[in-house]
């Protein structure tokens, strides 16, 4: 097997199909940029007092008030919306502090049951024409609607995806330093070289609008079922109800940034890596595939998802057989291990596996500190092949347990204080955001 097919499955072909789609559309719109300039930027239709803010929260006291104040300097304290998903904690109580408008579930119903409920009762859809669904450990960057709001212009939007930049503190330990610093290369990376093609006017065929900071019509709320009986989440089900109902597209910009806090534990970062897997999952179960680019874009995915996770997890096994060999000549004499390097050899080689996995790997790891700015990502990057090969594990764990029921209610991953300071200009507090990765495209 040659090196750059092994590459390849490191990469990913939806990443260099998508890649190249979103190269054609950068220049796109690079081209309709410069014509804009000549005759003036075209003011949005919809502005900050258009919009309702409707925050979700199970538990959420240490990071509630500063996702509040963050939102808070965009939009009126009045359009900010908190439902409590049967918190046990101080969540509501400090909503209310906060000056925003706050309900309480009886029970823990879930987050799409909380979305669902809150949404009935505070009357959004009646009310505003646009809601932004943002989650408690969640703060938005003083740009993302000035960002956001202008796709609303195209008539056929009907949802806005967020761009997500992980949240880095000092504090951590080094497992939570390489487990944030893996997530936000993640991101990094399938929003430029995947998202950002799939959501091209042109094309359209995303799986997914994230939850953590989502913009929808109002209008089409009504048509979408939020909370469909065994979903464990709540995004990847609204998505695919806006393409298989055909109500519209989904835009994304990279200038329209929000801050969240990830795991930093590996308790916590595999219990989200498998709800994330088993909800889309069983989406997928939810919905029959349709003859659309939608379609076809989530059967290429799944594929690879499948084969590339498949691929990891037998990786540590190939590199072992292939190595023992190479470093002890002697073990070739096992009649247990002859056979099986001899079938293994016959299309891989050690150098192979080495230089095409671990290089490639380490190519995805320049670029994203090269888009961050940060040297973390190369010093931390040893670690990250590792990490891939527990991501590919639990994907396969998960895959058949998605045809099993489930409650959807959640309990959060642990929390960390967001630490408080005065806004300049203001008297009210805001967020202490951690510093911009690169100018508006973090």
């Amino acid at each position: 097997m040659p090196w750059w097919s092994v590459a390849f499955v490191v990469f990913g072909m939806n990443f260099v199909l998508w890649a190249a789609i979103g190269l054609a559309r950068l220049l796109e719109e690079s081209w309709r940029k410069r014509r804009r300039r000549r005759s003036g930027p075209p003011a949005s239709a919809l502005t900050a007092q258009d919009v309702a803010v409707l925050i979700p929260a199970h538990n959420e006291e240490l990071v509630i008030e500063s996702s509040i104040e963050a939102i808070a300097a965009l939009v009126p304290r009045e359009n900010i919306h908190v439902v409590s998903d049967g918190s046990t904690d101080r969540t509501a109580e400090l909503a209310r502090q906060a000056g925003v408008n706050v309900i309480e579930t009886r029970t823990n119903v879930g987050k799409a049951g909380a979305l669902e409920e809150a949404i009935d009762r505070f009357k959004l859809v009646e009310r505003f024409p646009v809601v932004l669904l943002l989650d408690a450990d969640t703060t938005i960057e003083p740009g993302y609607l000035a960002a956001a709001l202008p796709q609303f212009d195209d008539p056929k939007v009907v949802a806005v995806a967020g761009a997500v930049r992980t949240q880095h503190e000092r504090d951590l330990s080094l497992i939570g330093r390489v487990l944030v610093c893996h997530r936000q290369r993640i991101y990094a990376i399938s929003q430029r070289l995947l998202k950002f093609g799939q959501t091209w006017r042109f094309t359209n065929a995303t799986h997914i609008v994230p939850g953590f900071a989502s913009m929808y019509r109002t209008a089409v709320l009504p048509r979408i079922e939020m909370n469909p009986p065994d979903l464990v989440i709540e995004d990847f089900n609204m998505t695919f109800e806006i393409y298989q109902k055909r109500l519209g597209k989904v835009a994304f910009t990279l200038d329209a940034v929000a801050v969240t806090q990830d795991p930093d534990n590996l308790h916590d970062y595999i219990r989200q890596i498998k709800r994330w897997g088993l909800g889309l999952w069983q989406t997928v179960r939810r919905h029959p595939p349709q003859l659309s680019l939608f379609s076809a874009m989530l059967t290429v995915l799944l594929l690879e998802l499948l084969t590339s996770s498949m691929f990891f997890v037998l990786l540590p096994l190939l590199v072992l057989i292939l190595a023992v060999p190479a470093m002890h000549p002697a073990a070739l004499a096992w009649p247990e291990l002859m056979p099986v390097h001899d079938a293994v050899a016959a299309h891989l080689s050690l150098q192979v596996l080495l230089f095409a996995g671990a290089g490639a790997d380490l190519v995805l790891s320049c670029v994203v500190a090269l888009i961050e700015r940060r040297l973390r990502f190369l010093v931390l990057g040893v670690f990250f092949p590792f990490l891939r090969v527990l991501d590919a594990a639990v994907a396969l764990y998960v895959f058949p347990r998605a045809w099993l029921s489930s409650t959807g209610r959640w309990t959060s991953p642990v929390r960390r204080t967001v630490e408080m300071r005065p806004a300049l200009g203001a008297q009210r507090t805001a967020p202490v955001l951690p510093p911009r990765a690169t100018a508006r495209h973090s």
